[in-house]
């Protein structure tokens, strides 16, 4: 059984939305964890994480302030870590369009240095975090994503006789997450009316805990070089409205630059090397250092017909707006009534 006891974990990113989700599971779960170094460039988040997670309470927690740009303080986070979580990002859609070169040194040179410091230290495991953007992008947060994906699978090709493996998850919008819909819409109910984009709009859906379960699936599953996708439910972005002010305006303002009406987890050219896990898909390298039939023996892994996709309008699996108040009430805000 995978145990994160006795071991050293660093969260990049680590003062985000899930990165905090993984530290409570983490002390929850793993009560000797030897260290989590909790690794961003924000010095205000960092302090405000330390107001939940003391040093004095948590004597296993680090926190280390850097940027993933810069290679050598990388390097320097990295000693004596044995598992790498790659959360950090720039990830706004908008944003990245205004500001290309920032969102790719961050999301791509960024990804090349988490890579380089994990080759040339102790670290045996790296998972970093993708998003649906990244299949067929249209914006360049999601060109990007896909080009650091690109990086991390093929980080296994050179890593010689060191033992280390990479592997990727990639999943939707995280329910109540910094940035996503969820909160912006309970924030803007004080206005009189929600901002909807699109009406037919649809996104898919995973909540804090299901994306923890999964990065933790991949840090103890991955052969290296797969990219975990998450048999999750799609919501109407409509739905999403109505679940929290049925009774105000949803005022339709058009999609902003960059954005999808549906988003894709799995393109028609990724199913040729998709299998289906069970609770999870799986795409595989196009070459491995390990073998295919030992995997699918291992997983009971089934390979998905040619031509499949995974998009978030053609799911099978939707919200209802009756399960989006409980799910709203349980992950989001507990005081949440309509």
């Amino acid at each position: 059984m995978f145990d994160l006891n006795n071991k050293s974990i660093l969260i990049t990113g680590g003062t985000g939305s899930l990165g905090k989700a993984l530290t409570r599971r983490i002390f929850k779960n793993y009560p000797d964890v030897k260290r989590l170094v909790i690794f961003s460039r924000d010095e205000q988040k960092q302090f405000v994480m330390d107001q939940e997670f003391p040093t004095k309470e948590y004597k296993a927690i680090r926190y280390f302030i850097g940027d993933v740009r810069d290679e050598k303080r990388m390097e320097r986070a990295l000693k004596g870590i044995d598992y790498v979580i790659h959360a950090a990002a720039m990830k706004h859609v908008h944003l990245a369009e205004y500001n290309p070169m920032e969102c790719i040194k961050t999301n791509i040179i960024g990804a090349e240095n988490v890579i380089n410091a994990s080759l040339s230290t102790g670290v045996t495991r790296v998972v970093a975090l993708s998003t649906d953007k990244a299949a067929a992008p249209i914006n360049l947060y999601g060109a990007t994503k896909l080009a650091s994906d690109k990086l991390f699978v093929a980080a296994n090709n050179i890593t010689g006789e060191n033992p280390i493996k990479f592997s990727v998850v990639r999943y939707g919008n995280v329910m109540g997450s910094n940035g996503s819909v969820i909160p912006f819409f309970l924030n803007k109910k004080k206005d009189g009316y929600l901002p909807i984009t699109d009406n037919t709009m649809t996104r898919f859906n995973i909540t804090l805990d299901e994306g923890v379960d999964m990065v933790l699936h991949a840090l103890g599953s991955a052969w290296g070089g797969e990219i975990f996708v998450p048999k999750i439910p799609s919501y109407k972005i409509t739905d999403v409205a109505t679940a929290i002010a049925p009774e105000i305006e949803h005022k339709e303002i058009g999609i902003r630059p960059g954005e999808k009406i549906h988003e894709e987890m799995i393109t028609t050219s990724d199913s040729f090397y998709t299998y289906d896990l069970g609770k999870y898909y799986a795409i595989l390298p196009s070459v491995t250092n390990w073998s295919i039939e030992d995997f699918i023996e291992t997983f009971k892994a089934k390979k998905v017909e040619i031509g499949f996709k995974y998009n978030s309008g053609e799911n099978e699996l939707w919200e209802t707006v009756d399960g989006l108040r409980e799910k709203i009430k349980v992950h989001v805000d507990s005081n949440f009534t309509i």
